[in-house]
């Protein structure tokens, strides 16, 4: 029991009638955050934790909501940024075509940084760790004239790319991750920030056999984000960037040995309208997941939240409360206080992309 009750009270279920907690939640935010809502405040929900030192196979960023539980930003964090959970907090926002087209992004890779992070999908609470492979840690190479990511790196909490699912418009299956973002503001973000975005188009990456959407976006609170609304203010805007975007994909992984990388429409940009159906889509499979209507693929999603939210999750609650959240944590190494994982962020003033 005693395990029991700090998790339900995480839950949407509890939060929904006791107002009172969340507002004490809100009053333990640092000075000078919000959990006001509004397209400008995700970060005000979510807190990171990291454990490990950074460039280790140890690594780990784990998050954490408002009230300071340990939370899965692959599942507990919503995908719309007008969710009417957000952080577990409801709150009632009014219905128009700004809201409509907002997401929440989980930023894993700040702009022009190598390493190669992404959220543990395998791994209990899912926290963001540097992909090892063949027992190397990986980091992308420099894309002549570029260095590292050319954007803000990340990806759409509660989306899933089906590998057992051959997706109708590349006729390829899923690649077993939660949906890409490139986010083109001209804020150099941070690791683990959640940030809303607004969905301006997508490409259909071909890697390796698999289908590996990446969606082109941007930061709602960016200077310019007022004159973006889909794929073709990219090009007016930041002429040659959806190009670089193109060759980045293609070649990045070249000088591993690999070949170069494929794309469906012949590498041609889809607009936000197709982008919100592949969204749509990639939630629906994120669904069927978790309701175990589907093969898992190795995802782990034990333990969330959401068995408040789907009441009739196939799993068994006392299951999912036996996992002791602060220890998977600690597991991983003691915290490091004070710690700041990236470069400091800020506006960019120079780049082939960049515009004053």
């Amino acid at each position: 029991m005693r395990v029991v009750l700090p998790l339900l009270r995480t839950s949407w279920a509890w939060r929904l009638g006791a107002p009172a907690a969340a507002a004490a939640a809100a009053a333990r935010l640092p000075r000078g955050a919000s959990a006001g809502p509004g397209p400008r405040r995700a970060m005000a929900f979510y807190r990171t934790e990291e454990r490990g030192q950074p460039h280790s196979p140890g690594y780990r960023l784990f998050f954490k909501n408002v009230a300071g539980h340990y939370i899965s930003p692959f599942h507990d964090i919503p995908l719309k940024a007008d969710s009417e959970e957000e952080n577990g907090i409801p709150t009632k926002r009014a219905r128009n075509d700004e809201y409509e087209n907002l997401f929440n992004m989980i930023v894993e890779v700040p702009r022009w940084t190598n390493a190669k992070m992404e959220i543990a999908t395998e791994e209990p609470l899912n926290p963001i760790k540097q992909d090892v492979k063949d027992g190397k840690l990986r980091y992308v190479a420099n894309i002549f004239p570029h260095k590292g990511y050319i954007w803000n790196y990340g990806a759409l909490p509660q989306t899933w790319e089906d590998p057992h699912r051959k997706d109708k418009s590349t006729d390829c299956c899923g690649d077993n991750d939660p949906i890409d973002v490139c986010e083109i503001g001209s804020k150099v973000l941070s690791r683990g920030d959640v940030v809303h975005v607004k969905i301006l188009g997508i490409l259909a990456l071909i890697d390796q056999g698999e289908t590996d959407w990446k969606l082109i976006a941007i930061n709602v609170n960016d200077p310019e984000a007022s004159k973006f609304h889909d794929i073709e203010d990219v090009k007016k805007y930041k002429p040659g960037y959806l190009e670089a975007t193109l060759n980045w994909f293609r070649f990045y992984k070249v000088p591993e040995g690999k070949p170069e990388n494929q794309f469906a429409f012949n590498g041609e940009f889809k607009n936000k309208a197709f982008a919100l159906e592949v969204i749509k889509s990639t939630h629906e499979c994120w669904k069927a997941l978790l309701m175990e209507k589907c093969a898992g693929g190795g995802i782990n999603w034990t333990p969330c939240s959401l068995i408040t939210i789907f009441p009739e999750f196939p799993r068994n609650v006392s299951l999912w409360c036996s996992f002791n959240v602060k220890n998977i944590a600690c597991s991983r190494g003691p915290q490091l206080p004070g710690h700041g994982p990236v470069p400091v962020r800020g506006q960019l003033g120079t780049g082939p992309h960049s515009r004053r």
